[in-house]
């Protein structure tokens, strides 16, 4: 329990970072992405300031609960920061959630909830991982990223943004799996700590991960990017968890209702994703009927 506690409040925490680093990227020019220059500007907002710290205090529960807990919990958990975006940014870069966006965000929790509940991830350990594991492990993930960095510069507007943020979802899954080996070799000491390999390569993973964070952000908008970065990261984490770390989920019919409460989760993504809330166009009342805005036009042409 406290590790799924811990995990949601790193949720909250990335949600509002995400919201902050938004509303300080989105008025980059569009030629800085993926470039050094956007982070230097970034560095003269105090506002992107603001999502840094709370990206700090979302690392340092995430640390604490993967410590705790499995990362088949924890960072499924972390899957709630796409609905605790939304919320935050609709007041932080202005608008309003409709019942679409509600319902939407509660379909989601639950369906994270019974993906956690249909596999009920148990036992696993980092300590047993052998040198060949971590290898093709980081290997397989490395080379995933590479791929969508690729995709990514054939690109442009919200796919991009979508395929960065996917991308970073998978850097941020990999850091996490760095992470947890990192909490394991902590239990022997700061200096198995400062001498071990996982914690410098979860630092290298973390920085790539935050570059690319902030490319995704400043590409297009922000639930064009936070839906792939959302489901990416648990997907990631979850093989991580099952495969390298060898920790035991149900099977036989616990494997359909897994399923059944993803693709719950997935659709409700793809329904945030649409909302005009944080898309960058207009209010909902003018996508809901697109011919009003165009007669009220025409009306004032008339009168003049």
């Amino acid at each position: 329990m406290l590790s799924a506690l811990l995990a949601v409040l790193a949720a909250t925490c990335n949600a509002l970072a995400s919201a902050l680093q938004r509303k300080a990227a989105r008025e980059e020019p569009a030629e800085e992405n993926l470039s050094l220059r956007l982070v230097w500007h970034l560095l003269h907002r105090p506002v992107w300031f603001g999502g840094i710290l709370f990206i700090i205090v979302s690392f340092l529960l995430q640390a604490v609960a993967l410590g705790a807990g499995s990362i088949s919990v924890v960072q499924p958990l972390l899957a709630l920061e796409l609905p605790a975006a939304l919320i935050l940014s609709a007041v932080l870069l202005g608008g309003r959630l409709g019942r679409r966006e509600w319902w939407a965000s509660t379909v989601m929790a639950a369906g994270v909830a019974g993906l956690i509940m249909a596999l009920g991830p148990s036992g696993g350990t980092t300590s047993s991982v052998s040198w060949v594991g971590w290898l093709l492990g980081g290997a397989t993930n490395v080379l995933v990223i590479l791929i969508g960095l690729l995709w990514a510069r054939s690109a442009s507007g919200p796919r991009r943004a979508a395929v960065l943020g996917a991308t970073t979802g998978c850097a941020f899954g990999l850091t996490a799996a760095l992470m947890k080996g990192m909490t394991d070799v902590f239990s022997h000491g700061l200096a198995a700590l400062f001498t071990s390999w996982q914690l410098w390569a979860m630092i290298a993973a973390g920085a790539c991960a935050m570059f690319l964070l902030q490319s995704a952000m400043h590409a297009g908008p922000l639930l064009a990017a936070q839906p792939g970065l959302t489901m990416a990261d648990p997907v990631i984490a979850i093989l991580w968890g099952t495969l390298i770390f060898e920790e035991n989920v149900r099977g036989g019919p616990f494997i359909a209702l897994a399923v059944l409460s993803a693709a719950a989760a997935a659709t409700a993504v793809m329904v945030l994703s649409r909302s005009p809330l944080l898309s960058g166009g207009q209010d909902e009342d003018e996508n809901q009927d697109p011919g009003r805005h165009s007669n009220s036009e025409a009306t004032r042409a008339r009168d003049r």
